[in-house]
């Protein structure tokens, strides 16, 4: 066995499956870090799972309980530095806020399409609110749809944070 494979079995990695008002959500950590957050999966059991699962998905029943509250979860992100960079001033907009993909672009020193290609890419959405970027007219996309199910998600997850469209 080579060293990189050594390196590699030392990971832990767990998936958690919760049911929320949005449909199934699958979680997955690496090594106690949420590196996924995906949509529509179908509902599995989850065994025996870490006290760091635990621990998100009750501040995901939180999340889901009161649009205030904030997220306090360790992620880990892989995407180019500019991504990173969005993703990180997407933490910045609390919820009940929004803002526009151009709003963004003109902080950041950017496009409004690099910033949704940037959104689009978002590992973890609803943690890295991605959903409260939206177009100057319209709601904008998510997740690289215009409509759909997942644009219905982000209506869900704005209208939950007081905002309708």
């Amino acid at each position: 066995m080579n060293k990189f494979a050594l390196e590699e079995a030392n990971y832990f990695e767990e998936s958690i499956f919760l049911k929320s008002p949005i449909g199934c959500l699958r979680l997955k950590l690496l090594d106690d870090l949420l590196v996924s957050v995906e949509f529509d999966c179908e509902f599995q059991q989850t065994a025996s799972p870490s006290k760091t699962a635990i621990e998100l998905a009750r501040q995901l029943d939180c999340y889901f309980d009161s649009q205030e509250f904030a997220f306090c979860v360790d992620v880990k992100t892989s995407g180019t530095e500019f991504q990173q960079k969005v993703w990180r001033a997407l933490m910045d907009i609390p919820s009940g806020s929004i803002v526009t993909y151009g709003q963004l672009a003109k902080q950041l020193n950017s496009s409004a399409r690099a910033i949704g290609n940037a959104c689009r890419r978002n590992p973890v959405p609803i943690i890295i609110p991605c959903h409260r970027v939206v177009a100057a007219s319209d709601i904008g996309g998510f997740s690289g749809q215009k409509k759909g199910k997942l644009l219905n998600i982000k209506r869900y997850l704005l209208k939950h944070e007081g905002h309708s469209f």
